[in-house]
């Protein structure tokens, strides 16, 4: 019997797998980034301008919000770009670019704060500067306490909560948002384990048994966690004893190190089974319609997570075209990320709350546009030129074996391509 041709019966179970379709720059990815970033900023603005709750905290039946929703999914993502960046380097150009991606910016963005950002407010609040640089939370303090990744000060001189006082700001953290860098770091030195155990090209996901392993147990715990409650939120959960200290970082919350971990290691199986995962449609508007079922009815941590894992990969893979131009050259999400939260609380003790809410994240969000920009072309991509330094360069071709090198230099421009999708 024929099959009559409807556009259902047209519809690709399968366009191919990860591994033939997700490669190189030709990808959404930069735009997944940035709407991450974005979203974490929009969310942010309501609790740190008006005190309410962040959005998406009443659809997701307090299990999660907008803006934590969207570390989970950077995490994601990260778990797939650093696991390639582990399987094709040496640990220590690994840990290398990994520190190049993450330290220049996040210092820069310290010191912006503490000796611009900071003072300003101070001075507008005191008419000068008298007691600021002798605080008890003075900027110095601020600086080194905080240099290493983990946030050991949140405030600085006293400001924000002056303006907390004042009616203005509501909460004292200059840049809460650093709270995750720790956590992405631990899951670095996780993929760096695999690196030193692989000891050759490839030997990360030669180790996907390893990483299905983490991915066990890092699930075993949260989903012994929604037996318990369906609709449990990871930051609402009684605090457990931190882990023991890690030198120059500190300790970690066991809580987010097994929810954060898990999401970052779904990525890391995403990388390593690629050859063995289908993009298809029909699946990515299923891991679409789970998400928000599983955010309004329970069990995000649990189903969403690894369903919204796959709808983001998805997306990197099926948007059109044009898409994947947004953040093929710049990528702003990680000043938009570690910018938003200075520039909103700014925003928020000059009064910026007081003309509602459009015009409180109209400056914001321009605000911390300006600052990512600056951030990238000033500081994040002159500091990713330096990731190759001390490489040795290849000879160039003879011109009597130029026919013969041809094949061996279109493949390795290809190998660059593939690099510079890792973040």
């Amino acid at each position: 019997m024929r099959v009559r041709d409807t556009p259902l019966s047209r519809v690709r179970w399968s366009h191919g797998t990860v591994a033939e379709l997700f490669s190189g720059r030709d990808n959404s990815l930069g735009l997944l980034r940035l709407l991450l970033a974005s979203a974490v900023v929009l969310s942010h603005a309501r609790i740190l301008g008006f005190g309410s709750r962040e959005f998406g905290y009443s659809f997701a039946s307090g299990q999660t919000d907008l803006g934590k929703m969207s570390v989970f999914g950077f995490f994601i993502l990260s778990g797939i770009l650093v696991t390639r960046s582990g399987n094709r380097l040496p640990i220590g150009r690994f840990l290398w670019h990994r520190a190049l991606r993450l330290l220049p910016g996040l210092w820069v963005c310290l010191l912006v704060t503490a000796f611009a950002v900071a003072p300003f407010l101070y001075w507008r609040q005191h008419g000068g500067l008298a007691g600021f640089w002798n605080h008890g939370e003075s900027p110095f303090d601020y600086l080194r306490a905080n240099f290493a990744i983990r946030v050991h000060q949140w405030g600085i001189s006293g400001v924000l909560d002056g303006a907390m006082h004042k009616g203005l700001a509501h909460n004292r953290s200059f840049d809460g948002a650093l709270w995750s860098l720790e956590y992405e770091v631990l899951c670095y030195l996780g993929v760096a384990l695999l690196v030193l155990a692989g000891a050759r090209a490839g030997g990360v996901v030669r180790a996907r048994r390893a990483i299905l392993a983490v991915a066990a147990v890092l699930g075993w715990f949260v989903l012994t966690e929604a037996l318990a409650d369906p609709l449990t939120n990871a930051t609402e959960i009684p605090m457990r004893d931190g882990m023991p200290d890690v030198p120059i970082v500190g300790g970690f919350v066991v809580n987010w190190v097994f929810y954060l971990g898990f999401a970052f290691v779904l990525g890391a199986l995403i990388e390593a089974y690629k050859e063995r995962i289908p993009v298809s449609d029909p699946l990515g508007v299923l891991a679409g319609l789970t998400l928000l079922a599983s955010l309004h009815y329970g069990w995000f941590y649990v189903i969403g997570v690894p369903a919204f894992a796959y709808l983001l990969l998805w997306l990197a893979i099926r948007l059109p075209k044009p898409f994947r131009r947004v953040g093929a050259k710049h990528d702003y999400s990680y000043g938009i990320y570690i910018y938003g939260f200075v520039v909103e609380q700014a925003v928020a003790a000059l009064g910026g709350a007081r003309w509602g809410f459009g015009v409180y994240l109209a400056l914001a969000a321009g605000g911390t546009l300006l600052a990512a920009v600056l951030s990238w072309h000033l500081v994040e991509r002159p500091a990713m030129r330096l990731k190759d330094i001390d490489r040795a360069r290849p000879a160039p071709p003879r011109h009597t074996d130029a026919a013969a090198g041809a094949p061996a230099a279109a493949a390795g421009h290809d190998l660059a391509r593939a690099g510079t999708a890792v973040r």
